[in-house]
Order: structure tokens, then sequence, then C-alpha cells
């Protein structure tokens, strides 16, 4: 079948949507952030592999008009539409739906990501597409999509349809795949490699999953991260964690190395594999086999709380070079509310651990939180200077955000619970991250702001500046600037340091 995997370029005030592999979309100036959506990236993968015909059409990342991305289609023509949505453009989507039925009338078009999966009979109702995958693996749910519409298999779980009188029917709840290591490798010609990558990362980037969850220390909710925040873990991946095998993920980045010269990977991995020791050494023994040490660096996301003298040991003989770390508050108080399970003394002591080992960390943090004090933001704020200024090195770097609760999320719940909402719970496109959604005692935006800025702080360009040892690194500097002024420009004037503290936004109910 004619399958093609499709992201739009939405727009939004001249604005496109960082909305692929992104757990919070917002419309941003930058135009550094070019994310590879990995779990779209198999499906495709998958497909090519059963003898499918594949178009992958990123317009997002592409940055095409909306003509170029019209021609590309209609000369595609094709039988099957895969499109990721999430509530801040669920209804655009609906609404291109609608378009694209117009312009092929036999086209089955099937919706997946978090936001659907939470509601999935909602868009069934709404719009007039076919199907709505639910969970996390739906590269393996539309595969199964694919084959049954081929006539080849019975339709799988985790699938939402209508019947031929117009009920909404389901197959029943999705089903996560255990055989991580049976799905074929990320095919990169064909999800076009060199469309991606971050400014805070080295060039030429490609992204892999060393597994699907976010794994945690035990003591830390039985050994999965719980944030009630964090929609994927939600919605996705039913509070679970699994990993690829160490020798699966060495020779996907084999391929990579040799065959597309790659540099660095970032492993979009929620908590990376940082949280299992032996998964590490045995890493570590593939990587040394295959003769790949020193021909790569590797970056992923991690818990502050994994971190231990063998395991940072660890990374950095395998080549990590950059840990992207969830602060997300100052107050001890604020991270136990969000089920975080760890405290500002153990991430500080993590972050600084790494540094002391020569890794450089991302640092993201959060502002806005209904139940959080003028007192507590400037605890965060502080915390997040202390951290990024300590032993700066040459790609280190921060991210500064508006705490956005997204339909269906822990957060949310208690949000709605506890009257906490700004705007109508289904007042989708309001989730964007333009404007805060939750009642909160503080300017939001302007704390956000004044965070981003701190890269900007005579003491951090300097450590920036006279840590450079490589081409690659200016190159990170000049794009990191290039993104810096794009998110600042997001958020707009930082909070003014005559005042000392942001005018309070709307008081808690």
């Amino acid at each position: 079948m004619k399958t093609a995997v499709l992201y739009p370029p939405f727009r939004k005030d001249g604005e496109l949507p960082l909305l692929t592999q992104n757990r919070h979309l917002k419309f941003s100036k930058t135009q550094e952030v070019r994310i590879f959506p990995l779990v779209p990236g198999h499906l495709a993968t998958n497909l090519k592999h059963l003898g499918h015909e594949v178009l992958w059409l990123d317009g997002i990342n592409r940055r095409m008009s909306d003509e170029e991305f019209d021609g590309h289609l209609t000369a595609f023509n094709p039988e099957v539409i895969f499109l990721e949505t999430k509530a801040p453009v669920v209804n655009r989507h609906w609404r291109y739906i609608e378009e694209l039925k117009a312009q092929f009338p036999n086209v089955k078009i099937a919706l997946m990501g978090d936001h659907v999966s939470y509601f999935p009979e909602e868009s069934l109702l709404n719009s007039k597409v076919d199907y709505v995958m639910t969970g996390g693996d739906y590269d393996i749910v539309g595969r199964n999509l694919v084959e049954f519409l081929a006539g080849k298999a019975p339709l799988g779980p985790g699938v939402w349809y209508r019947d031929a009188e117009g009920k909404t029917l389901s197959t029943g709840p999705h089903k996560l795949e255990e055989a991580l290591d049976s799905l074929p490798f990320i095919d990169r010609e064909l999800t076009r490699v060199q469309d991606y990558g971050e400014a805070y990362l080295l060039r030429p980037t490609a992204y892999i999953l060393t597994g699907r969850g976010c794994g945690a220390p035990k003591e830390s909710g039985g050994g999965v991260g719980l944030c009630t925040f964090c929609i994927w873990q939600h919605a996705l991946w039913g509070k679970t964690a699994r990993l690829r095998s160490p020798a699966n993920v060495a020779a996907e980045m084999e391929i990579c190395i040799n065959k597309y010269k790659i540099w660095e990977f970032f492993d979009d991995n929620e908590s990376g594999p940082i949280y299992n020791i032996e998964w590490l050494r045995e890493f570590y023994k593939e990587l040394k086999a295959r003769k790949l040490l020193g021909r790569f660096q590797f970056s992923s996301n991690c818990r502050a709380d994994n971190l231990n003298e063998e395991i940072v040991d660890l990374l950095v003989l395998c080549g990590w070079r950059l840990l992207k770390i969830g602060l997300e508050s100052g107050s001890d108080y604020t991270i136990k509310h969000l089920a975080k399970c760890e405290t500002v003394e153990l991430i500080s002591r993590g972050v600084k651990m790494a540094k002391d080992k020569g890794l450089v960390i991302l640092l993201t943090t959060m502002m806005g939180y209904p139940w959080e004090t003028e007192e507590d933001v400037r605890k965060t704020y502080e915390v997040t200077k202390d951290l990024l200024f300590y032993k700066v090195r040459a790609g280190d770097c921060m991210q500064a955000s508006v705490v956005i609760a997204y339909p269906g999320s822990p957060l949310w719940m208690e949000a709605t619970r506890k009257n906490w909402l700004l705007i109508g719970k289904t007042d989708y496109e309001k989730y964007d991250m333009s404007h805060p959604i939750l009642k909160s005692q503080i300017n939001a935006s302007e704390w956000a702001t004044k965070t981003w800025n701190l890269m900007k702080d005579p003491r951090f360009v300097i450590g920036q500046v006279t840590t450079v040892r490589s081409f690659r690194q200016i190159n990170l500097l000049w794009r990191g600037l290039q993104s810096l002024l794009g998110h600042v420009q997001d958020y707009g004037d930082p909070v003014p340091e005559s005042k000392g503290h942001a005018t309070p936004q709307t008081a808690v109910n």
C-alpha cells in the first residue's frame, strides 16, 4: 500500500510548532530545534520492510511551505496517512483531515500520539478520521493497521474506529512490545537523517531510542519515573521502562557511524539506560569489541538520582558528552508534589558529579506551578544559576519553560479538581505554551525569560568560550546563541532586576 507519515507545516503568526518528539509543544521563533520523531521513524521503517511504499514528509523540520508540502503529497497520492498529534494542534488536525478526505476520497487516515491515547473516541466524534491508535508503540500498531487494510492480518489491539453504522468501537487496550530488539533499525535515508538536530548537539547528529519509558532507582516509585507532568510516561508507556539490548543499540550505532558519518547520537529515551548499571557495563564491552570507542559522542536524557561514581565513570568511558537533566524546581516541596521522587540536594549532587568528571549538562526547569510563591521560583532561579555556573564548559546549557499540564496527565487531573485552570478543559489550542494555563502567584513567562538570560551572563559566556577545543564546538556555540535569542523572544521581556519580584499573575484558589 502507499503509506504516508505526515507532519504538515501548520503555522501560528509565522511560527512552526515544535511537535516532533516533543513532550511539550509550542510555536517558536527558534530555527534550531529540529527533533527527529523516533517512533514514527520506526513506523515508516516497519512499513517499508513489509514491502509498502512509504512517503516520509516532515514539513515542520524541513521548513516547507504549504504549497511545497501539498505538492509532494499530491504527487504521491497516498492510500493510508498517519498523523501524530498533540493537544495544542489536535483541532487543526481535525480540520486538516477533512481537507485530506476532500482531496483523497478513498484515503484511510490514522491519528497517533499522547493526546489521542487518553481521548481516542473524541477524535472519531469530532473529525472524519478513520482510526485512532493508542499507546506509545504506535509504530507496531500502525504496522499492523496497514497489514489489516492490505487484507493480510486481523486488526490488532489499541485501535479505535467506527463500524458501518458509525458507532465507535475499540480493539481493546494497547499492548507494549517487550522484544524491542525484534524491530528493524530506523531507515536513515527514508527518514532523511540530514534534516534533524538541535542547537545543543554536535553535527552530524542522529537520534536513537535505547528503550522506551522512564527508568529510576528502585526507591523511586518501584524503578520507574512517575512525574505527574510527564504526559508520555503516563499516556504512552503505562509507567514502565523497557530497554533494547546493548548489542542491538551498538549495532545500530555502528551502521550510522560507518554509513552516515554520524558524530553525535542523542538517546531520547526518557531517562536513557543510565538507571541500569549492568546494561552500561555490557554496552561498554560492545563498543570496545566493535572498535567504536572514540569514533562518536553520546548524549541522553538522565535522572540525576541515577548517577553515582561508577555510573558516571562508565558514561565517560562509553563516550557520553552531555546529560539532559530535569531540575523542574528549586523547591523540595514542589519536587515531591510532582512525584519526581528526588530532592534538590540529590539533583545538585548528580549534576556536579557529572560536571566534575567532564560531562556537560543541559538543565531543564519550569515556572508557574499553582502552589509556588515568589520565594519558590526565586529558589529555582538560584539553583539553576548555581548548577549552570558550576565548572562551565562549552556545551553547557539550560531550558526554562512555563509549566503546562496536558489533558489526561495526573497534573492536569489535579488542576481540574482544584480549579487551577485558567482556560476551559478542552480549549486545546491554548495549551501551546504561549501563555500560562494554570493559576499562579508569579509571572511565569517573565521568570522563564529571566532564567534563559542566565546564559548571557559574562561568567557563563567566558566559561563557554575559554573551553572550546574544536571547530564542532565553535559551531555548537554559534547555533546555541541563535537558539537562545529565539527562545528569549518566545517569552518576552525578563523580570526587571530593579524590581526583584514579578507581579503576581493570578492568585491560586
